[in-house]
């Protein structure tokens, strides 16, 4: 599922994501505080624990797990298919987060992708497996992302973390994993290669081609052209409605995007089911309270900053 692009407009660094999926996972957007303590399991004898030193918005499936959003010092994070993660056997000597509480790790703990990679480093954890929408397994890579540019696509391979940390990873889909994505993108006119640019709805096609229009998009001399700009790549990445593969969900239809200025602080998502955007402003939530903005079965638009409402959020997998 999905397609992620890091863009620097000139006027903000901007992320997109598309989230693709089978069927409707019940999205809503919460305001996430600082301050707040987190286990990350109640039934595993060494769990990773930590405290909230950011608040964040993000986009919460089901009610249950962070999937997509920025925090207010502008690092964003956004979990994304990957049919071939593997996270290994339990190891009990490190402590465990489970699958649904890694994105909101990072926008708990952490203000740039350098200070996450380098407690990545000195701190060594296991992410662990559980079960996604409609009983399958959510394997899955993460994104990260800061205001100054800086990239890193984490993946679990053969049981193993794999770090990818550079400014020049801007674009990250699904399968294959992400250093043969690479490999791949230079089979291409304009990454060196000259072959012309592909155009079905795989993962590593839509990489090509984000990659492509991301590197092309002219810098903008106002905030809203820029989202404009970046949503029009997105947009070109998407998945028709009707593609659904029940045997390959990572490219079904793309039930809605998001779009992070991460240099602003302002969270904007899309439905595909609805001819409207809605957009917060973080740093204009109170940053010391969970609250919950229902997207379910209401029709929103525009600035939707002062519509949250105080609720409780628990991890409890999906």
């Amino acid at each position: 599922m999905c397609t992620r692009v890091l863009w620097d407009s000139g006027q903000g660094m901007l992320v997109g994501r598309n989230m693709d999926w089978r069927e409707d996972l019940g999205t809503n957007l919460w305001m996430m505080p600082r301050g707040a303590q987190r286990t990350g399991f109640t039934d595993d004898p060494h769990p990773l624990t930590w405290q909230a030193e950011q608040a964040s918005v993000i986009a919460g499936v089901f009610d249950k797990a962070a999937t997509d959003g920025i925090n207010e010092a502008g690092l964003g994070a956004h979990l994304l298919w990957l049919a071939e993660s593997d996270f290994g056997d339990r190891d009990p000597s490190l402590p465990a987060l489970p699958v649904s509480m890694w994105t909101q790790f990072f926008l708990d703990r952490f203000a740039t992708v350098a200070e996450a990679v380098d407690y990545l480093e000195q701190n060594p954890f296991q992410v662990r497996p559980q079960g996604g929408p409609s009983g399958t397994t959510a394997t899955v890579h993460l994104a990260l992302d800061d205001a100054s540019g800086d990239s890193a696509v984490l993946e679990y391979l053969g049981g193993r973390l794999k770090v990818h940390h550079s400014h020049d990873y801007d674009v990250m889909t699904n399968s294959p994993p992400f250093e043969e994505q690479l490999e791949h993108l230079k089979q291409y006119e304009g990454f060196g290669g000259d072959r012309p640019l592909p155009g079905t709805t795989e993962a590593a096609d839509r990489f090509v081609r984000a990659a492509y229009y991301a590197e092309r998009l002219p810098k903008v001399d106002n905030p809203p052209r820029g989202y404009a700009a970046l949503l029009s790549v997105m947009r070109n990445a998407a998945q028709p409605f009707g593609t659904a593969d029940p045997a390959r969900p990572n490219i079904s239809m793309t039930i809605w995007r998001t779009l992070a200025d991460l240099s602003r602080r302002v969270y904007a998502f899309e439905s595909s089911f609805s001819p409207d955007i809605v957009w917060v402003h973080l740093d204009r939530l109170d940053p010391t309270i969970t609250q919950r903005l229902e997207l379910v079965g209401h029709d929103l638009a525009g600035d939707v900053t002062d519509r949250f409402e105080p609720a409780e959020f628990a991890f409890k997998g999906i």
